[in-house]
Parts: C-alpha cells; sequence; structure tokens
C-alpha cells in the first residue's frame, strides 16, 4: 500500500508556504490550531497568527473586518463549528459583500469518528454550496491539498476548504494541476461513471477495481470543486454511460450528489444514484466502522452498484 496522508496535515504545510509568499495573508484560528495544523503557521509568523478561543462567530466577524481592510484571512476551525454554527456571520458579513475570507474546515465528515454526531460535518457542503459568490473545494489527497491551498489565496471572494483527518493514498502525480471547476478522470471505463469527492475518491477507485471482476468498466472522476463546478466538462463524460454514480462522505442532500444531479437533470437522460450518508445524523464510531456503516468502503460502494445495476 502506498503511503498515506490525511489533508488536513498537508493544509499545515502548505499554508506556512503561502505565508512565505504573500504578506497579506494572516490566519485565525478557534483554539484547535494543533488540530486544524494552523499551529505550523503560528509559529512562523506569530505577528499574522492570532487565536480567537472557542469563539468561532467572532472569528469569522473579525475575519471579515481583516479582509475589509485588504488582507487575506484563513479561518480554521471543524467543519462542522466553522460552517453551522457561523452561518448567519459567513452568510451576511462575508459572502454577501464577496469578501476574500477563507473557510478551512477541518476534520469533517464521518470519520471524526468517536466524538459523535456532534463534531461530524455531513451538511457542510451543501450549507456553503447554497450561498452566492462562495467557492466550495474538497481536495481528495495530499497533491491536490496543497494546489488547492496555494490557489484558494488567489479567488477573489470567499471560499470553503472541506479537510480530512482520515488518511488517503496519494492519487495524483507530480504533473497534476489544480483547476477551479474542472473535473479529473482517475480511471476511464464504458459501462457506468462514478463521480467522487474528498478522500473517498480512493475507495471509489478501489470499488471500480472489484467491478472490472465482474465485468463492470467503471470510469472514475474525481470532483474537487463542487462550485463552481464545469457543467460541460461533467457532461463530456456521460457519453454511452448506462449509469452514474455519485460517492461522498457528506448527506446526500446538497452535496456532490445534488450538484451532479441538477447538472444531469438539466440536460441528459441517465439514471443517477447517489451514495453517502442517507439524510441521517452520524454516530459515535472509528471512521472504518462508520465508512462500512455507510456503504462508503469499497465493498460497500461495489454492492450498491451491483445492486442498481441488477
Amino acid at each position: 500500500m502506498s503511503e498515506l496522508f490525511e489533508t488536513r496535515m498537508v493544509y499545515g504545510d502548505a499554508l506556512l508556504e503561502l505565508g512565505q509568499r504573500r504578506h497579506d495573508l494572516v490566519v485565525l484560528d478557534a483554539d484547535l490550531y494543533k488540530s486544524t495544523r494552523s499551529i505550523v503557521y503560528g509559529e512562523s509568523f506569530p505577528d499574522r497568527f492570532f487565536d480567537l478561543g472557542i469563539a468561532e462567530q467572532d472569528l469569522v466577524s473579525t475575519a471579515a473586518g481583516l479582509a475589509a481592510g485588504g488582507l487575506i484571512p484563513y479561518c480554521n476551525s471543524f467543519a462542522i463549528f466553522l460552517t453551522g454554527r457561523c452561518y448567519d456571520q459567513i452568510r451576511t458579513q462575508v459572502a454577501y459583500p464577496a469578501l476574500p475570507v477563507k473557510l478551512i474546515g477541518s476534520s469533517a465528515g464521518l470519520t471524526q469518528g468517536p466524538d459523535g454526531a456532534t463534531h461530524q460535518s455531513l451538511e457542510d457542503i451543501s450549507l456553503m454550496r447554497g450561498l452566492p459568490n462562495m467557492t466550495v473545494i474538497v481536495p481528495a489527497d495530499d497533491v491536490e491539498t496543497r494546489q488547492a491551498t496555494l490557489a484558494s489565496a488567489d479567488i477573489k471572494g470567499p471560499v470553503y476548504l472541506r479537510l480530512g483527518r482520515y488518511p488517503t493514498p496519494r492519487l495524483f502525480g507530480p504533473d497534476y494541476q489544480f483547476k477551479i471547476g474542472q473535473p479529473t478522470r482517475l480511471r476511464d471505463g464504458s459501462d457506468i461513471v462514478i463521480f467522487a469527492t474528498g478522500h473517498v475518491t480512493a475507495k471509489a477507485l478501489a470499488a471500480a477495481e472489484l467491478l472490472n471482476n465482474q465485468n463492470i468498466q467503471a470510469r472514475v472522476v474525481n470532483v474537487a470543486t463542487i462550485k463552481p463546478l464545469n457543467r460541460e466538462a461533467v457532461l463530456g463524460q456521460l457519453d454511452g454511460m448506462r449509469y452514474v454514480f455519485t460517492v461522498e462522505e457528506h448527506n446526500i442532500i446538497g452535496g456532490l450528489g445534488s450538484t451532479i444531479s441538477e447538472i444531469i437533470a438539466e440536460s441528459a437522460q441517465v439514471p443517477l444514484r447517489r451514495l453517502g450518508v442517507r439524510d441521517t445524523f452520524g454516530e459515535s464510531g472509528t471512521a472504518d466502522e462508520l465508512l462500512e456503516k455507510h456503504g462508503l468502503q469499497a465493498e460497500g460502494i461495489r454492492t450498491s452498484i451491483v445492486e442498481t445495476l441488477t
């Protein structure tokens, strides 16, 4: 097995790299800087790092003020606290004026694990995707996380970058170039197409290999940018496909599955099934136990696809 990486860990190093390039970058945290890895930046640039304590709403409001003054703030906390607790501040003070505040939601999804439903974010993509002016990015591996972090600083408006603590293998080589809104085909196939986002993209690839043993050829497409998403690039993956599947570590309502469904419903005639958390809260468990329960391990994805096709 190849080396595994947590996207939140790679983010910390990329943030430090970004701070060395840009002197207008400031970083804010809500007393989780060791877990979000913003500590890496804070130790090198203490005059451009602020820990506001467990006060996420103040964190976002402060970031909005700093952005209005010409700086580029990176706000760090667990995904559920940053998007859920601060929704009004994000909507009114950041998204409405389209300020360049970067919201970094760490420890996202089911794989926050034993902390249970209160700490697991299964609605964060939906919340952020619904806001005008907001860019939503969910990297799949360490290479994409680094590039997305660096690219986020050049996006004019607000960004939500979703990160996880689940170890995932490297999917991209040294020639990979992250582009906002552009999906990436990772595996070709002629029967079905699987759109996946985040660390479960690796699970989708593993499921495609299992399906190959049953003579089902699956194309796998990584969707790192949930919004904006290049509509024509999505439709270009559908020619000749029997079925479309989406895989995400998120509620099937409002996330990747909804995004792809909306594009297809307006332009194509291909049946689609969304694989993810089926409109329920999480619970305590290990990351792998929870992924298995919700059918997001490779075998679970394979089973759902075969059941749908037969």
